[in-house]
């Protein structure tokens, strides 16, 4: 028996259909004796892809293939990058299951158009920004704010090449947790100088992502 139920997968089957454009590459690294969540992590992935032909999936062993993993600047396993026309900074680290599920389709139907919802304002703002951009948004599965946080996130990798977003599933990932001290989520850690806690709408997220490419220091 799957991990994605068949039901859902026949929606997921009908919405790839009528959304995807170019063929979308799922890479997912694990290692050869898998982690914890690892497993988990690559066989959603490859129900997913089995789901249309316009996706492929890449497996990488996080050791064996360090080179490729220092191509994506994977630094942890379980992850998985979704890239279209061209890589997008677009990573999870963790299974992106549960509420996270919809940010991870939406992000392949993106990435197969390789463009986003984001508004036209956003956009002109994203084209500013002229040096990286990290955002770490730290999520659980059962957080109902969280997509919206990760999506945002997500969104605006694909629209600017200095941009990399990294969805961080914080059960799966303890010491990270402690080191940003992260008491409720979505948390957002951007260029490890931003910070705040919530699902903020797309004008005050972009507001703090433009915040982290000056020097300055603020949590929220």
């Amino acid at each position: 028996m799957g991990i994605i139920p068949d039901k859902h997968k026949e929606h997921l089957k009908q919405e790839f259909e009528n959304s995807l454009i170019d063929e979308v590459r799922l890479a997912v690294f694990t290692q050869e004796t898998e982690c914890m969540f690892c497993k988990e992590a690559r066989e959603l992935v490859q129900e997913v892809a089995a789901i249309s032909n316009k996706l492929k999936v890449d497996v990488y062993d996080f050791v064996k293939d360090a080179n490729k993993a220092e191509e994506y600047g994977i630094d942890k396993v379980p992850a998985i990058i979704v890239s279209g026309r061209k890589p997008y900074g677009i990573r999870f680290y963790g299974v992106p299951a549960g509420y996270e599920f919809k940010p991870f389709t939406d992000d392949i139907i993106n990435a197969s158009k390789g463009t986003t919802s984001l508004s036209e304002a956003t956009k002109e703002r994203l084209k500013s920004i002229d040096k990286p951009v990290h955002i770490q948004v730290f999520v659980t599965p059962t957080c109902p704010h969280c997509p919206s946080a990760t999506g945002l996130a997500h969104q605006f990798a694909i629209e600017s090449d200095f941009v990399k977003s990294d969805m961080v599933e914080v059960t799966e990932f303890p010491h990270l947790v402690q080191k940003y001290a992260v008491m409720s989520v979505p948390k957002i850690v951007i260029n490890e100088t931003v910070q705040f806690v919530g699902a903020l709408p797309e004008d005050n997220f972009i507001q703090h992502v433009l915040l982290a490419v000056k020097p300055s220091k603020i949590y929220i």
